[in-house]
């Protein structure tokens, strides 16, 4: 749906208050987000909050008694889709100079598999 691809001396969760920002005016139809637990500090949640009034942030969290691996809801949806993306050789490793390099290679790739979804017989 959107993506933004910033230096990497910033942190996820403060780029996240933009890519949310943007995301949210494209598509203000959403009103929940579901997030990892980097995401639970209180500068993303006020910089969250001071954007978008409207959206609920659920956090999605790992039980304190889950021993090894296990599936957490909702988070398995974006490890997967990340999955799909670095099947793309270019996306595997960081191999482009600028930001707007990177992102045009995401939007190929995200483009690449949507028409494989598209187009697959039924």
């Amino acid at each position: 749906m959107h993506a933004i691809v910033h230096a990497a001396n910033i942190q996820d969760r403060d780029g996240g208050v933009v890519l949310m920002a943007s995301l949210f005016g494209l598509f203000p139809f959403l009103l929940k987000l579901f997030a990892d637990g980097g995401y639970q500090g209180e500068q993303f949640q006020s910089g969250l909050r001071a954007a978008l009034t409207h959206v609920q942030v659920e956090i999605v969290k790992r039980s304190d008694r889950a021993k090894g691996f296990v599936v957490l809801p909702k988070r398995w949806i974006v490890e997967r889709t990340f999955a799909w993306l670095n099947r793309c050789r270019r996306l595997a490793k960081d191999w482009e100079n600028l930001n707007r390099k990177g992102l045009t290679f995401l939007r190929l790739a995200s483009i690449r598999l949507m028409l494989r979804r598209l187009c697959k017989p039924v």
